[in-house]
């Protein structure tokens, strides 16, 4: 066996954790490379060694060929692993490594050729027999012409990135009206993340299951299947959760679909890890959809059923091993699920979030492979890390194990449960009312039951989730900053104002506040009232502080209702709590606010983040108006759809943003005349700026 012994991984994050992970188990020495953003990142201090490759912006780094060969000759590498995304299905990168005298774990330059162009693939697909979506897939690309090909193809369609992946290039289209705008956003895309602005155009199957097979080829001309996967839980044609194998599937289907698969892998002498990717109609009926030349981000579930190492596996075909034969008969052990927690705002259509992870806490994890160890964490961000606006949102994957679906499913809620980020916006408490749905409970699963369902998974908070993490605040409030036996107000600096306080009255604190989410805006009261026995008044309604800490983030509260009718303990993580005691500012003092005047509350079952609206923020012009256009992460303005002047429309779109590899279009709250444009085309913007400004339209 012709062994690596020095392995250079051209990826980051997560990603590279898991490479290095397993590549370090055969004996292998990693090097990893990094950008400017990257310097301190889990990547580069799990490594052996580690090379920087240029600034934050993927296409000056991880994206930059000719700095990561540079990287593999420098250090010496005799092979490299491209992981995941960037450059993994670039067949030219993969024949310069080879021709830099580097083995290129993957496949062959040419497989990946030929199935890195969706329209390429399809063809291919259809001399080998396996069954197509009908769609147009051609070479001519006139939007005219494309137009034509969707109309006979009949609405809805979806138009696709030929040489994309990943929910990017990709727009569902309902009406002919739309088509248009739709294939321009999608070819803008897809040339921003593949260089190549082609697309092709495939009939939109209503609520369909998205089932992909794990394939492995190996030296020796044998190519296996490796299960399927059930990836149909989706935002934005992107994957959100995926399981193995999928519920409800057959022993029959499973070999039909593995049988297609290995003929689709078959087509082109495919050597190592790959993913084929099929759509499921309503009646059980099989699309070929794409392959992924490479290992996909949801193995772990493949993993977990199996027991096997699959990035070892490719590290083994790599130095020329043979696949077991026992690959040949393989069944499910058990059931596996995976999580995806990202850095992104379910309640605003899952917008990316960015930023520094202030804390953060996953369930422990019990192992990698043994389907005995019931959770594993493969994650790349640890607390103090930046989320970067330059890459994928991934926080973490969470994969649990069990004897059946039913008990994965409980152990994947308690791993949830068990996890908590302070910082960043994420989808936590989302994935929490996912798991619970009742379709989801059923495994009657479709790539349509997150947008259908939206508002039941991703609503506002409920009025007892307010008043829960307003009694939070209100805690954490009292307990980080008790009163003195002798209190003074005038020594105050945290929001207190006089209100014509009498020698008889209690002292009062009072904030107002609103739950950032809240598309109805309420305003919510506290008040922190210094009596003995520490009144607290949410919204009216009194409480009673028992026993209580609150030290750094974590809180541990007990209520009693003021007429002694009910009681309640609280156990919650608070971000933010600090911007409370500064919100006094000395009269005549510019210098701007550093301290954010928002408090984050996460509880084991659901979080919130809530806005302060105290005077004094006002004063400092911190609260914009309804009228106002608000940049809802870092990123770069690609397109501006109105000027200074004209009339719009609540609803309408007058900016389009580009952040970690997706294009999100902004619209105007109000109807009114765009009075203020803050921004030029290509603009790179800050999370929070004031990108514009409408004078809403009174309405007779």
């Amino acid at each position: 066996m012709n062994r690596i012994r020095r392995l250079l991984i051209a990826n980051r994050g997560e990603i590279a954790c898991r490479v290095i992970h397993s590549a370090k188990s055969l004996g292998i020495a990693c090097i990893a490379v990094y950008s400017d953003a990257d310097r301190r990142a889990a990547h580069v201090a799990m490594a052996d060694e580690a090379i920087p490759i240029g600034p934050a912006p993927a296409r000056r780094s991880y994206l930059n060929q000719s700095a990561i060969l540079n990287a593999a000759r420098a250090s010496s590498a005799d092979a490299l692993h491209p992981g995941y995304g960037f450059l993994s299905e670039n067949a030219s990168f993969a024949q310069a490594v080879l021709d830099a005298g580097v083995r290129f774990v993957g496949p062959s330059p040419e497989a990946i050729a030929a199935m890195g162009s969706k329209a390429n693939a399809k063809a291919l697909m259809a001399q080998a027999g396996v069954p197509l979506v009908p769609g147009y897939a051609g070479d001519r690309q006139d939007p005219d012409w494309l137009a034509e090909q969707a109309e006979a193809l009949g609405y809805p369609v979806l138009i696709k990135a030929s040489a994309g992946g990943g929910g990017k290039g990709m727009r569902r289209v309902d009406h002919s009206v739309d088509f248009a705008a739709a294939l321009t956003a999608c070819q803008r895309e897809a040339l921003a993340s593949f260089g190549d602005a082609s697309v092709l155009i495939e009939r939109y199957l209503l609520e369909p299951r998205h089932i992909e097979v794990q394939i492995f080829g190996d030296q020796h001309g044998r190519i296996v299947s490796l299960l399927e996967r059930d990836c149909s839980l989706q935002r934005r044609h992107q994957k959100v959760m995926e399981e193995a194998p999928a519920p409800g599937w057959t022993a029959q289907q499973r070999k039909a679909l593995s049988e297609a698969a290995i003929a689709a892998a078959r087509a082109v002498n495919y050597v190592g890890a790959g993913t084929v990717e099929f759509i499921v109609d309503s009646k059980a009926a099989f699309y070929f959809m794409e392959m992924n030349t490479r290992l996909q981000v949801e193995h772990p579930v493949t993993e977990m059923i199996l027991g096997e190492d699959l990035v070892a596996w490719q590290l083994k075909v790599a130095m020329g091993e043979a696949l077991p034969a026992h690959w040949e008969h393989l069944q499910p052990n058990g059931h596996a699920i995976e999580a995806r927690l990202y850095a992104e705002n379910p309640r605003r259509g899952f917008l990316p979030s960015s930023g520094l992870v202030q804390a953060l806490s996953l369930p422990e994890s019990a192992g990698f492979f043994s389907q005995a160890s019931p959770i594993r964490i493969d994650a790349g961000i640890r607390a103090g890390d930046v989320i970067s606006a330059d890459y994928d949102p991934m926080i973490a994957k969470l994969i649990v194990h069990g004897k059946d679906r039913e008990q994965a499913l409980d152990r994947l809620g308690q791993a949830l449960a068990a996890t908590s980020v302070l910082g960043p916006s994420n989808n936590r408490a989302f994935l929490q009312q996912l798991i619970a749905h009742p379709l989801v409970q059923a495994g009657q699963l479709s790539t349509a039951l997150i947008e259908n369902h939206i508002h039941e998974l991703a609503g506002p908070p409920t009025a007892q989730e307010k008043r829960k993490a307003l009694l939070a605040i209100a805690a954490a409030w009292a307990l980080s900053r008790p009163p003195s036996d002798h209190w003074d107000a005038f020594e105050h600096h945290d929001g207190w104002r006089h209100r014509s306080l009498q020698a008889t009255d209690p002292a009062v604190d009072r904030l107002r506040l609103r739950a950032i989410d809240d598309a109805q805006g309420a305003e919510h009261v506290i008040e922190r009232r210094w009596t003995p026995d520490r009144l607290l008044v949410i919204d009216g309604e009194a409480w009673k502080l028992g026993d209580g800490v609150f030290a750094k983030t974590a809180l541990v509260a007990e209520f009693a209702s003021s007429q002694g009718e009910a009681s309640l303990r609280i156990q919650a993580r608070l971000l933010g709590i600090e911007a409370l005691h500064v919100l006094h500012r000395a009269s005549g003092d510019a210098s701007p606010r550093t301290t954010p005047l928002q408090i984050q509350v996460d509880f084991a079952q659901s979080g919130s983040s809530w806005q302060l609206l105290d005077s004094a923020a006002e004063a400092l012009g911190e609260q914009p108006g309804q009228g106002s256009l608000i940049a809802p992460m870092p990123g770069k303005v690609i397109a501006i759809h109105a000027a200074v002047g004209d009339e719009v429309r609540a609803g309408q779109v007058l900016l389009v943003i580009e952040a970690m590899k997706m294009e999100h279009s902004l619209q105007a709250e109000v109807d009114g005349k765009l009075l203020s444009l803050n921004v030029e085309l290509g603009d790179q913007v800050a999370d929070a700026a004031l990108l514009a400004q409408i004078e809403r339209t009174t309405r007779a």
